[in-house]
């Protein structure tokens, strides 16, 4: 059983918390090749070589205006040609922790979103406060009943370089939010004072994992280097909910057999979950409408 930085079984603190910081989930053998393979593939998006990028100014999909990157999408999509990023996502330690997390068997994984979150060029970013799968403006009752619904799926980030810029509101995972909240996701989405806010401060080679309805928001510091590894898997349980959430990036390039020839054989499994989901959901080119 893994256990939390401060020795708590990971599937406890992160019901209690939303949140929880793990030590040593990338093996030593893959940690330079993943931040080689990170370097090559910020250059990318920086020079424009690699479309499927995340923009200044533009907190959700789709990122189509703009020339200041604060995030590299799909890494292991084939024409990217970086095998480490699969080799780590199928890496046995990580599986461990999502299955302990989700309470699953490894052939009930679903193979999802791998992205990578860096430092703009330009200027400061900041996102605003947001759950990620219910919109600000949704009313105290809706609010309630999406809160109800089971994630069947986890997300984490792991830094490569120290890493401070998520913030997270600690338990507010299960709840409506209060009239604070709501004033300041609504109103001022950006805010620095939203009452009970935690800076989550990673060294390198910590991840975070949180639960995606956590209140939270990130600053995006362009004088300090950040490569942190951003990735998500679900289970076979999630169907319809976890198809919304995963989609509306496009996943068009999973069902390629290019893309099959690249996964570990620990991924075969998690790939053709996912894309039996999107076919019982369904979606039939792997994409659906942005959620916010």
């Amino acid at each position: 059983m893994l256990t939390d930085i401060n020795n708590v079984p990971i599937d406890q603190a992160i019901k209690e918390n939303g949140f929880v910081i793990v030590d040593n989930l990338i093996p030593e053998d893959l940690f330079v090749k993943l931040q080689e393979a990170c370097e090559r593939s910020v250059d990318k998006a920086r020079k424009g070589d690699w479309q499927y990028r995340r923009l200044v100014g533009t907190q959700f999909p789709p990122w189509t205006e703009g020339t200041d990157v604060w995030g590299v999408q799909h890494m292991m999509h084939p024409d990217l040609k970086e095998p480490a990023f699969a080799e780590w996502y199928g890496s046995s330690k990580l599986l461990a922790a999502v299955e302990q997390l989700l309470h699953t068997k490894h052939e009930d994984l679903q193979l999802e979103l791998f992205n990578l979150l860096i430092n703009p060029q330009d200027s400061d970013f900041d996102l605003t406060w947001h759950r990620d799968a219910i919109k600000a403006e949704a009313s105290e009752e809706e609010e309630s009943e999406k809160l109800k619904i089971p994630h069947y799926g986890t997300q984490w980030n792991t830094a490569l370089y120290d890493d401070s810029c998520l913030f997270v509101v600690p338990n507010s995972h299960r709840r409506v939010r209060t009239e604070a909240e709501r004033d300041i996701t609504i109103n001022d989405p950006k805010s620095h004072k939203m009452p009970g806010q935690l800076r989550v401060d990673l060294k390198a080679g910590q991840t975070v994992f949180y639960d995606n309805n956590i209140l939270h928001r990130a600053s995006y510091d362009s004088s300090k280097k950040r490569a942190t590894l951003h990735a998500s898997m679900g289970t076979i349980e999630g169907g319809h909910h976890r198809a919304a959430v995963i989609l509306q990036h496009g996943l068009a390039w999973m069902t390629t057999e290019e893309f099959k020839k690249t996964l570990p054989e620990s991924l075969t499994k998690p790939h053709a979950n996912v894309i039996d989901m999107a076919t019982k959901a369904g979606i039939a080119n792997m994409s659906t409408k942005p959620i916010h």
